[in-house]
């Protein structure tokens, strides 16, 4: 089974139906990878019971339906609730002829049907057709808008072969097999056409029972018509899709091609040969030189980053010592003229050390005459009696 299915129960307030949908999904999940069935436990909500337990069937389509039709019930209590979550575990499935092994008539539904909603076992069958080579955003978006055309909605993706996409068209860089399992292992295909026709026929179209045909709505001219899809617009089975801008198969070769140089050499590095390549010999050793010297150059470029890294923190660290050595100098200068300034200690200090030697030093006469010495009139000065 295609799907998984996970079932918590959980008590809820007054709400509606869309809101307990959309507010219970775990918050571990994707939104976009998920879907939500609701189904009431408690007796008493006959209506509520009836819409939601048709989500045990495991159908993400039907389950979408019920809640959309019963999005405007309120539950008028708190009641118990179970709430399926469906995810995605395996691939989509190859179509197959339907119309011979099922007994049971094939209706059209038309426009206004599609969009109402159609009952869970007949979901509306949309066709999408392609080339889908190098399977891209593009592609997925126009698929993604197919799916969700319709609240019930089977999409059928019709992907042509490499024989007519050849004839057509144009070569294809990847196989008809690789295109195949791109599709089905997309999330929003259902099943997968292979070897689709160039032009839809109505035996194809009664073949896998299409309701609708999507498709962006640009005329495509090819196989010598003006537009391929003339036909089923004029049946009224034609359903647009937009175009993602920015983004397209074409786009992406033109990229390789613009710069093929580039990846040339880029898959010589990741060693493939120049034989896998389809590069001939002085290609090759020309790819190789020219790597060798990118290779050079980084190293070269290495160098000089590492360099003006260095000299920058050279510059850096020298810039720092000399802004210390100034700063170091003034606060030299500023303590000498401190202390030994006309103001400073050191000045007084000499002061005051003359005074003290001035002090400590013997007495000294004034110089006069030999006459006039006192020790000389002393000595001379007879003795007292």
């Amino acid at each position: 089974m295609r799907w998984k299915r996970r079932s918590p129960t959980k008590q809820i307030k007054n709400m509606t139906l869309e809101t307990a949908a959309r507010n219970q999904i775990p918050k571990d999940v994707p939104n976009e990878w998920c879907i939500v069935a609701v189904e009431v436990l408690e007796p008493g909500l006959e209506r509520a019971s009836t819409a939601c337990q048709k989500g045990d069937a495991m159908d993400p389509a039907a389950i979408r339906l019920m809640v959309s039709k019963n999005a405007d019930l309120r539950l008028p209590r708190q009641v118990q609730i179970r709430y399926s979550l469906f995810t995605l575990r395996e691939p989509a499935i190859f179509a197959r002829d339907i119309s011979s092994d099922s007994e049971v008539p094939y209706d059209k539904v038309t426009l206004a049907q599609a969009r109402r909603g159609t009952p869970a076992h007949r979901p509306v069958r949309v066709y999408a057709d392609g080339i889908f080579d190098l399977f891209h955003s593009g592609h997925a978006r126009a698929l993604m808008q197919a799916k969700n055309l319709f609240p019930n909605t089977c999409l059928i993706v019709g992907v042509c072969s490499d024989r007519l996409t050849h004839k057509y068209k144009g070569y294809t860089v990847m196989t008809e097999s690789e295109r195949y399992e791109a599709l089905i292992h997309c999330r929003y295909v259902d099943e997968v056409v292979r070897d689709a026709p160039w032009t839809i026929t109505p035996a194809f179209l009664k073949k896998h029972r299409i309701d609708f045909v999507a498709h962006d709505d640009i005329p495509y001219t090819s196989a010598g018509s003006e537009d391929v899809y003339k036909h089923i617009k004029a049946e009224g089975m034609f359903v647009a899709t937009q175009r993602t801008d920015g983004i397209s198969t074409s786009d992406l070769i033109t990229r390789i091609v613009r710069d093929y140089d580039v990846y040339v050499r880029r898959n010589l590095q990741r060693g493939y040969t120049a034989r896998e390549l389809n590069v001939g010999f002085i290609n090759e050793n020309k790819y190789r030189l020219q790597n060798q010297v990118d290779k050079m150059k980084e190293k070269v470029r290495t160098v000089e980053e590492k360099s003006k890294h260095l000299v920058h923190r050279v510059e850096e660290k020298s810039h720092d010592l000399i802004l210390k050595w100034e700063e170091k100098s003034r606060e030299f200068i500023g303590n000498f003229l401190e202390l030994f300034g006309p103001d400073g200690p050191w000045h007084l200090i000499q002061e005051r050390s003359g005074r003290v030697l001035q002090a400590l030093s013997p007495y000294q006469s004034p110089r006069t005459s030999p006459s006039s010495s006192p020790t000389r009139e002393r000595s001379l000065s007879p003795p007292a009696l």
